[in-house]
């Protein structure tokens, strides 16, 4: 029977590995078969999370919004619907945004929509 020789092959898969939990805490960062398993979940996790993060900040966004519009006496469901029925195309990210950091820009978006609602 020949001789198989996976040395190199095998050595360079595990230092790869290891290259890549690199920074793990305990074990999970030196044993072979804790990297592997910590690594397919750090993978798993990773994935279902950038999923996640666009629902966290559309939550974030109409947050905002909806304190922004209470303050200047309007619910976010009808400031929405306004902005709707006047064909006023911004969305919820950059509403959010100006109602931070611009908030005379934000009221006057809110009283151009409110004019006639």
């Amino acid at each position: 029977m020949t001789r198989v020789k996976r040395s190199v092959p095998s050595r360079k898969r595990t230092k790869k590995l290891l290259k890549q939990t690199k920074g793990y805490r305990g074990v999970r960062k030196n044993t072979v078969k804790m990297a592997k398993q910590a690594y397919m979940k750090a993978g798993t996790n990773a994935y279902r999370d950038r999923k996640i993060k666009k629902r966290t900040f559309r939550r974030v966004w109409i947050t905002r919004i909806n304190n922004a519009v209470r303050a200047l006496g309007m619910m976010y469901s009808r400031f929405i619907r306004a902005l709707d029925e006047k064909n006023i195309i911004i969305d919820r990210k950059i509403l959010a945004d100006i109602a931070m950091k611009q908030p005379k820009v934000f009221e006057e978006i809110v009283k151009a929509v409110n004019k006639n609602a």
